[in-house]
């Protein structure tokens, strides 16, 4: 029979995870993978300045905005905005130059990230 899982967020370290394409960190809290869909659900947190540049993922997600102000390039989203990003959207998304921004990211499947190359 399944079970219920119940995790204190405010108890779980951030994790740092360095961003090679940007050349700086953001900061997570792994809540729940699904082990058969491979939904994810975890805690991001984009320092200030911080912005994802052009990408595609082979997986929908949505970002409901905690603190701060959620940056992308359909606009900017405050606290309250639940905002989905469709499979294979190209998109780009972070934090203000001067606050945090930290959101519930959500995947409907395994995530992965691949960078759009700009063209000169």
């Amino acid at each position: 029979m399944p079970e219920l899982i119940a995790i204190d967020a405010n108890k779980l370290p951030w994790e740092e995870r360095f961003n090679e394409h940007v050349g700086r960190p953001l900061y997570r809290k792994n809540l729940i993978t699904d082990p058969v869909t491979g939904m994810e659900v975890r805690l991001v947190r984009y320092p200030a300045g911080f912005l994802n540049s052009l990408h595609t993922h082979p997986c929908a997600h949505g970002m409901y905005v905690l603190e701060g102000t959620l940056v992308t390039n359909a606009g900017r989203f405050g606290p309250g905005s639940f905002v989905w990003f469709p499979e294979g959207m190209a998109m780009e998304h972070g934090a203000t130059a001067e606050q945090d921004v930290t959101v519930l990211f959500i995947t409907n499947k395994p995530f992965e990230i691949h960078y759009i190359e700009k063209k000169p």
